[in-house]
């Protein structure tokens, strides 16, 4: 590989890494608020490919053609611009939920909710306020929530959002436990949007003992999968 073919990787390298930076394509990989340096990064990388190019040809001399090429190593350049393009991994989902203990800790704090009416929460904003905060603004009221179903080896179904601290690699679920008027028939990794109340019940999960709070199912209806399939509330 010689200096034009890597400066040519970097270069496709990097649009690769702008144009999952410009879609909803880097909600895959990363949580929402990293954007900015994939962005920054692929510009980086298309920039540093225009210099290799510039510097080639400003400091080219007959005698670079008989220059020994780079390690073929270099090649590896092309794994993660081939990754990038022909790969596009789902969302994690129900098989790593029932694997992977509740990720569910108490917060610093619960933002104000709207005195009356009903509430669309985020299952970890739920599972929170649920369990850290026993319920108070949530007793009494319309409850919505999204996510995917999971269920246990004893057939105990949850909604699961799978939160972030920085990317796809250290994605965990924080869960709540379904009771009520549950469909007859879930399938695992279905996303629903449940409306139902708030239940003091809770119990613990198999796999690390957590908490887990139970939501009071009044209808469930089927749902596409989010845009961003990730939360970034319920983990701490």
């Amino acid at each position: 590989m010689d200096r034009q073919a890597q400066a040519a990787l970097l270069f496709l390298l990097g649009a690769a890494v702008l144009h999952v930076g410009w879609t909803d394509l880097h909600l895959r990989y990363v949580k929402a608020g990293l954007r900015p340096l994939l962005l920054l990064s692929g510009t980086v990388l298309i920039a540093t490919a225009a210099a290799t190019v510039w510097y080639e040809r400003r400091h080219a001399s007959p005698a670079d053609h008989d220059h020994h090429p780079e390690p073929r190593v270099s090649w590896l350049l092309a794994l993660p611009l081939l990754a990038l393009i022909l790969v596009a991994p789902p969302a994690l989902g129900s098989y790593s939920a029932v694997h992977t203990g509740t990720a569910l800790q108490k917060p610093f704090g619960f933002p104000d909710l709207p005195a009356r009416g009903p509430l669309r929460l985020g299952v970890g904003d739920y599972a929170a306020r649920a369990v850290h905060d026993d319920g108070r603004h949530l007793r009494d009221r319309p409850l919505t929530l999204t996510g995917f179903v999971a269920l246990d080896r004893d057939g105990t179904p949850y909604l699961v959002r799978m939160t972030l601290n920085c990317c796809a690699a250290d994605a965990q679920p924080v869960k709540v436990a379904l009771t009520g008027e549950i469909p007859p028939v879930l399938r695992p990794d279905g996303w629903l949007e449940v409306t139902g109340t708030y239940s003091p019940r809770r119990t613990k999960d198999p796999v690390n003992d957590g908490p887990i709070p139970y939501l009071e199912v009044t209808a469930a209806r089927p749902v596409p999968p989010p845009a961003d399939p990730y939360d970034d509330t319920g983990s701490g």
